[in-house]
């Protein structure tokens, strides 16, 4: 019987088992690998006997770098699926030449595709509402009566607006207008807004020259003509001659009629409406082009063609009729409530501006 000795790792009978399974593994795991070398020895003597790929066949599968020489060859799928793509990329040119002779070019699509992005912008934009005399005098009350803003208050924030319109169309050092503006100012809340815009151009390195024939005993309009005569305007009764205007002024600023005008102009004021009827110097208008109807536009005895409209609060219906002028609109303080209840949808003021370019 064989001694059984025991050692760290078991019986003596278990390790000499243990050793015979490894060596067995040994000699199979080298076998195999024989075999493999073999077959690869094979397979590259076979594929070298093949005379299906010609020279420039294998050219197009070979790389150029000894790192690469370990890649394999693409398979027979992979040639088909790259063939495939040949044959896609070779429509595509056959479908853009085709185009191009019946005459579509990139250069011609353009055009339309501007075209259409222009229709989007447009269809875009909710359509402003203009406003009738009554809705214009409606939306002025309850701005008194149920916003309560004052007067004085309403009318500096729309104679600043005024102001900077002015500036942004005239001011810029550009412009070939002299900056010398004569403000036609009436008696009611369009003169003082006429006032209050004098002053601020002032105050903007125009040289503002105020003519005001009929003037009203209220404070309000005391006070707007005291701030203007203390900054060195001069505000005037007497009605300039169109000489003096067409020779000393490049700028006229229209603010003796708004909304509330009802044709024919009275006498006292003919003689400055034929003035601007008949001068070349470009007229600002202050909400309505003095002398037109609120709604129907110009009228035959008083036909005045600004060269910019500033609307206040919103644009009215005789806007409609302006030619060739450029149109913004001004008054920054209209309550969303009251635009919803008169769905006047106002476009949008951009940052801190004070007006809009609507035209």
């Amino acid at each position: 019987m064989t001694p059984n000795f025991r050692g760290r790792y078991g019986t003596m009978n278990s390790q000499m088992t243990l050793l015979v399974c490894l060596t067995a593994f040994l000699v199979l795991l080298l076998h195999r690998r024989r075999r493999n070398r073999n077959s690869y020895y094979e397979s590259s003597s076979s594929c070298s006997d093949e005379s299906e790929f010609n020279a420039s066949d294998e050219s197009e599968f070979s790389t150029s770098s000894e790192e690469d020489e370990d890649e394999e060859e693409p398979s027979e799928p992979l040639v088909k699926k790259m063939k495939l793509a040949d044959s896609s990329v070779a429509e595509v040119d056959a479908q853009r030449k085709s185009a191009s002779g019946s005459g579509t070019s990139k250069t011609e699509e353009e055009p339309n595709t501007h075209k259409t992005l222009a229709r989007t912008i447009a269809t875009s934009i909710p359509k402003m509402k203009y406003l009738n005399q009554h809705e214009a005098i409606s939306v002025d009350e309850e701005l008194f009566n149920e916003y309560k803003f004052s007067v004085d208050q309403l009318m500096e924030l729309a104679g600043l607006s005024c102001a900077h319109v002015i500036n942004d169309c005239y001011g810029s050092p550009q412009s070939t207008v002299k900056r010398k503006v004569l403000v036609c100012c009436g008696p009611g809340n369009n003169g003082g807004d006429g006032l209050v815009a004098a002053r601020h151009l002032k105050l903007m390195n125009f040289d503002a020259h105020v003519y005001y024939p009929k003037r009203t005993e209220k404070d309000l309009f005391i006070n707007l003509q005291h701030q203007c005569e203390s900054m060195g305007i001069t505000v005037s009764k007497d009605c300039p001659t169109l000489e003096w205007v067409e020779g000393e002024f490049g700028l006229i600023v229209d603010a003796l009629f708004g909304f509330s005008f009802k044709p024919p102009v009275r006498e006292s004021f003919a003689p400055i409406m034929d003035v601007l009827n008949k001068s070349k110097v470009p007229i600002v208008s202050v909400d309505i082009p003095s002398g037109w109807h609120v709604e129907e536009g110009p009228q035959d005895e008083c036909n005045i063609q600004p060269d910019c409209l500033i609307s206040l609060t919103a644009p009215k219906l005789c806007a409609k009729k302006l030619t060739n002028a450029k149109h913004y609109l001004g008054g920054r303080f209209v309550p969303p409530k009251l635009q919803d209840k008169y769905a006047i949808e106002l476009p949008t003021y951009e940052g801190n501006n004070l007006f809009v370019k609507l035209s």
